[in-house]
């Protein structure tokens, strides 16, 4: 064993590190957390100024014992876990569990995992920071105490296993606040007036100029009358004016901007960008991934300097640093940038490679010179109105950071209008009309959150940190309270009104609207839960109560104040509320009564139930039982309709007979599906099961029987029961009461006889039935073993309480 022990989180980390150590490092890995509070138990002593009760993770008992091991046999240990937080707190743990001395410990972090990088930070050791680890502690014991305490709430206000947390209940907020503004949202139409116009000047030959009315119209009517007024008019360039501008790059990412800029341009989800961002740190290509500082270091920006005058000439070098904005963030840390300037492309993974390259850049371009661009504006006088049409264009006098980059932009940042390039066009110089176009337009409703934009909203807000972001969005939609899917939009029609020829025509058209893809929709769970904690727990869920939070974990890390009386604080207000609740409020359902059926008179309704919204027709008191049916994808309980609860409780249909049986449609766990005898077939997605008729629903079932026949390669019959041999997704297997059986490599499905297939059917049972019996072997064992721990740790606690009953 060597005489320095080196531990870092992840293996792939590791291995990166021993590259660079000589023979007297060992580099081993405790795969992230090593201890934490009980899943099961609250593991806060309340009464104890909230000590908290940490116990090793079941899964690294194993790894710990070889660690210590290691560890004893060491002159020094230096802990080399991640910069942040939880890092801090993983090394914390560590020297905890493994009993390190401090003479024999030293704490080492880097923001790259580079040979300069972790040679440096050898040289510079420090020891465990108990400020930050306090702060991680607060963090983890306040969130364990809102989870635990308002989760069985939760169950029994409104349904079993849901669960709420501090930063997860905020963000589901922020989605159904949004829903509901654009749910409440009210188009109102407006009519935006575009024309062409023809320059016959000599060097034009006849080029086009669009441009804008610099007015808008409330009302049709307002609009053809500016049409009828523009006839005959004569236009005419009444004003020039050009301006120099410049555009300056975006520095460096962060870890937000990291995660928005990755879903914009490369379609990645937050969770996906991170686990490919945590690849690429851990093969030492990029800086640490979770950080909200700006900075780059001096070397760096040296570095950036270098590979801008390589790559593009000096004339678009300009260094520079930026300063960070956000509130807390940690400035001894650096955005995120390659670790070597030089390297524009990496060899690896298809997305790991595209998420470096768009590293490589943003860093690259925030190092070079501002773009110079000349701004022109002209303005068109009609001589029937005084209203001026207007056209824009630009010029790029020097590129400088476009050359390389250019940065996307969130739909609600986006503009319909694009700046192009004027022809040559004169002040006093006449124009011809080609046409002028009054559109009707209406105004939007606020947008849906991606999630690269959720994230944005939280950073601004001061809800959640780098390292939260990801794991908070994933667990909301795991809870089901939120769902990312698309929205296929409704027809509406709009107005046109064109002037060509000194002739005003109209036309209807239609458009699609409110289509939306990728984007964060509130559940109805969602949306009752939300409701449930805004009205008992306010304070928990508010905006400022989360940011203001975030900000005293950022003072007790700078050791400014205390963190179990910051517990404390929030605990005497909070376990009040958590009584009160359990005891006053009344069991919400979200249920809305939408009125009587025509048919029967009953009562239609919907609610939540154990497995979700659903529509009910008659009351559970009723003599007759009462009907069901689910909500479809994309329908909510808070805005269904009376029309579309009744579409939905006419399923199942019997659509007529076929074969003499009844071919009922019905809706499944597994979506839409036609019910033949009880042989099932799928409805494909194009099919309503509420519209289809008998034709179409034939069609379907020969169809699938189509299907199998082709791909049924044998069928032989043991004693009544079929042996299919038949074509899989990847190769064939073979079909026995209602199991899977793999051929083997190397067989040929077609020339399987009867007795082939017995002899696979029944060594692949014996092999499972061995599993079987194995893996229950081992559950007992483990169980056994449990059972004894506890036994024990019970005699334990027995002795210790006679012991002091005696002193």
């Amino acid at each position: 064993m060597s005489k320095n022990l080196v531990i870092v989180e992840s293996p792939a980390k590791a291995k990166t590190i021993e590259k660079f150590l000589g023979k007297e490092f060992t580099v081993k890995s405790c795969n992230g957390h090593v201890r934490d509070l009980s899943p099961k138990e609250l593991s806060i002593d309340i009464d104890n100024n909230f000590e908290p009760n940490y116990q090793i993770l079941s899964e690294k008992k194993k790894l710990i014992a070889e660690i210590e091991k290691a560890a004893k046999k060491s002159e020094m240990v230096w802990l080399a876990t991640d910069e942040d937080r939880e890092g801090e707190a993983i090394s914390w743990h560590l020297a905890s569990l493994l009993k390190l001395k401090e003479d024999k410990t030293k704490r080492i972090v880097f923001h790259e995992i580079t040979k300069n990088a972790i040679l440096e930070a050898i040289k510079t050791p420090r020891s465990i920071s108990n400020n930050i680890v306090n702060a991680q502690q607060a963090r983890r014991i306040l969130d364990r105490l809102v989870g635990f305490k308002l989760s069985p709430v939760l169950w029994k206000k409104v349904k079993p296993k849901l669960s709420a947390g501090r930063v997860q209940s905020v963000a589901v907020r922020l989605i159904v606040d949004r829903e509901r503004d654009i749910l409440k949202f009210k188009p109102t139409t407006f009519y935006k007036v575009v024309a062409e116009f023809i320059i016959s000047g000599k060097d034009n030959k006849n080029a086009i100029l669009h441009a804008d009315l610099n007015k808008r119209f409330d009302s049709y009517e307002e609009a053809k009358s500016f049409l009828e007024d523009s006839k005959g008019a004569e236009f005419t360039i009444n004003n020039i004016e050009k301006k120099d501008a410049k555009k300056s790059p975006s520095p460096p990412f962060i870890t937000s901007t990291l995660q928005q800029e990755a879903s914009r341009k490369l379609y990645f989800s937050v969770s996906q960008t991170m686990r490919l961002a945590q690849s690429l740190y851990e093969a030492g290509h990029i800086t640490y991934m979770r950080t909200d500082s700006l900075r780059l270091s001096p070397l760096a920006i040296d570095s950036a300097k270098e590979t801008v005058i390589e790559e593009f000439g000096k004339e678009y070098s300009k260094p520079r640093n930026f300063k960070t904005k956000t509130k807390g963030a940690q400035e001894a840390h650096e955005a995120i940038r390659p670790t070597n300037m030089s390297i524009k492309n990496i060899s690896l993974d298809s997305r790991e490679a595209k998420l470096y390259n768009l590293i490589w850049k943003r860093t690259i371009a925030s190092q070079m010179a501002d773009a110079k661009i000349e701004k022109t504006n002209v303005k068109i006088k009609n001589s029937n109105n005084p209203a001026l049409f207007i056209a824009s264009g630009e010029v790029i006098k020097f590129d400088g950071f476009l050359k390389l980059y250019i940065e996307s932009r969130d739909d609600e940042e986006s503009s319909d209008k694009k700046a192009t390039l004027l022809p040559p066009i004169s002040e006093g110089e006449k124009l011809r009309l080609q046409i002028a176009k009054a559109t009707q337009r209406f105004t939007r409703p606020p947008f849906r959150f991606t999630e690269a934009s959720l994230v944005k909203k939280m950073e601004e807000l001061g809800i959640g940190r780098p390292s939260t972001y990801a794991p908070t969005i994933s667990t909301i939609q795991k809870r089901d309270y939120v769902i990312k899917d698309y929205r296929d939009g409704e027809k509406r029609d709009y107005k046109l009104l064109f002037l060509k020829n000194d002739e005003v025509i109209e036309e209807i058209k239609t458009e699609i609207f409110g289509a939306d893809k990728g984007k964060l929709f509130p559940c109805s769970i969602g949306m009752i839960v939300n409701d449930f904690l805004v009205e008992h727990f306010s304070d928990v869920i508010d905006y400022n109560f989360t940011a203001n939070v975030e900000n005293e974990f950022d003072k007790i890390a700078e050791g400014k104040q205390d963190w179990q009386k910051m517990i404390s604080d929030f605990y005497s207000d909070f376990q009040p509320s958590i009584e009160k609740t359990l005891k006053d409020a009344e069991r919400s359902k979200g249920a809305r009564i939408l009125g009587n059926d025509p048919k029967t008179g009953k009562q239609v309704s919907t609610r939540l139930g154990r497995f979700g919204p659903f529509v009910q027709l008659g009351e559970r008191d009723d003599e007759e039982k009462p009907k069901f049916a689910k909500l479809k994808k994309g329908q909510l309980i808070e805005t269904i309709t009376f029309k579309e609860a009744l579409e939905l409780l006419q399923l199942p249909r019997i659509i007529g007979k076929f074969e003499d049986f009844d071919v009922v449609v019905n809706i499944g766990r597994w979506g839409p599906y036609i019910d033949l005898n009880r042989s099932f077939y799928s409805l494909p997605k194009d099919d309503d099961p509420y519209k289809i008729e008998l034709d179409r629903a034939i069609e379907v079932i020969k169809e699938k029987r189509e299907r199998e026949i082709k791909k049924t390669i044998k069928t032989f019959d043991n004693k009544g029961n079929e042996i299919k041999i038949l074509h899989g997704r990847y190769s064939p297997y073979i079909k026995y009461k209602k199991k899977s059986f793999r051929i083997p490599k190397g067989t040929e499905a077609e020339s399987l006889t009867m007795e082939d297939a017995l002899v696979i059917i029944e060594k692949e049972m014996k092999t499972k039935t061995k599993a079987k019996t194995k893996a229950k072997t081992k559950a007992k064992a483990k169980t056994k073993t449990k059972a004894k721990a506890k036994t024990k740790a019970k005699t334990k606690t027995k002795t210790k309480a006679k012991t002091e009953k005696k002193k």
